[in-house]
């Protein structure tokens, strides 16, 4: 039975009103792989999204040890400040076991999520890739439709597909460390590529001289392979709050810049049409899981494969046949 009783309109209703416990109860619902749970998500969804769309979203991502959650609640905090609210969702790794949050942001964040205009809310990855939650999208629509402008999206780490991140936001903020020759070399030039901003952070006490240094090393190798537009390449300080400021002014820049020119519209279009592709072959692989006539053949044929006595597209064929035998 589903724990979730109230009807959609109720749950529509209380996120346009702002009601941030009915928001969380939400986003929970999104989360949900009851099926109960996703015909009423459905319907939820349908009801918030003509009122989503309104905010700059950021996807921010950086390498272990980076600062991530400090210099967000240090982003956030100012941006309250300047009349903003703002959503941060903070996406832990998921436990083996229970496939919850295991790190818990909010205890990271908590002079932000005190704050009447700021919002924090960690998800699960769930093992998806990019370090993303499953429900990321639309988790930041209920946002918009509650109100936030801001949408910050915190990841696990660089070192997985970062362009599922890319893929959802407006802008990509790439954290980075001093001592940028090894970084330099370490890091995976397709995740350059894809930052529309850089920080270098922890650039406070005797680490100024050697932040410097990273933001013109990292400027000068952005320079060899981004042709496109330049990446503004900062140094920040989340302890003092140094840089933070100058690096949400270069993050509006480009927001207003990229809405003048309809680049921002016509990105968002195309992530509308991914997420639309994205919808349908996760529907389709739940349908072929599922399947009577697949499911009853499933462990056999997993063992099978295991045990190398059946090769793995001879059983994927044959399965996928059963699956449209049954009228998929």
């Amino acid at each position: 039975m589903s724990s979730f009783s109230h009807p959609p309109d109720y749950l529509i209703q209380g996120v346009l009103a702002g009601n941030r416990r009915v928001l969380a109860r939400t986003i929970t619902l999104f989360e949900s792989r009851n099926p109960d749970h996703l015909r009423l998500a459905a319907q939820v969804l349908q009801g918030l999204a003509p009122h989503g769309g309104n905010a700059l979203r950021l996807g921010i991502t950086g390498v272990p040890g980076v600062g991530k959650s400090t210099l967000i609640e240090g982003l956030g905090l100012h941006l309250v400040e300047r009349g903003h609210r703002v959503a941060v969702l903070a996406v832990d790794p998921s436990s083996r076991v229970s496939q919850g949050s295991i790190m818990g942001d909010k205890t990271r964040m908590e002079e932000l999520s005190r704050r009447t205009d700021a919002f924090v809310r960690p998800s699960p990855s769930g093992g998806t890739l990019g370090g993303v939650a499953a429900r990321t999208r639309e988790a930041m629509v209920a946002c918009e439709a509650a109100g936030f402008d801001v949408i910050l999206v915190e990841t696990v780490g660089v070192g997985q597909s970062e362009t599922a991140v890319k893929g959802m936001v407006d802008f990509f903020l790439l954290l980075m460390l001093t001592g940028a020759g090894d970084e330099l070399q370490g890091i995976k030039r397709g995740i350059m590529e894809l930052a529309d901003v850089v920080a270098i952070t922890k650039a406070d006490g005797e680490n100024r001289e050697l932040a410097e240094r990273a933001r013109k090393a990292y400027e000068n190798a952005l320079a060899l392979f981004r042709f496109d537009r330049e990446v503004p390449v900062l140094t920040t300080s989340a302890l003092n709050g140094e840089g933070l400021a100058p690096l949400l002014d270069s993050l509006f820049r480009l927001y207003e810049a990229d809405k003048a020119t309809g680049a921002l519209f016509n990105r968002r279009k195309a992530q509308q049409v991914d997420w639309f592709w994205e919808l349908v072959e996760e529907g389709l692989l739940d349908r072929f899981r599922y399947a009577p006539k697949v499911a009853s053949l499933m462990d056999e044929t997993l063992a099978g494969v295991e045990k190398g006595e059946v090769f793995p597209g001879h059983a994927a064929r044959k399965l996928l046949d059963r699956f449209t035998d049954e009228g998929g």
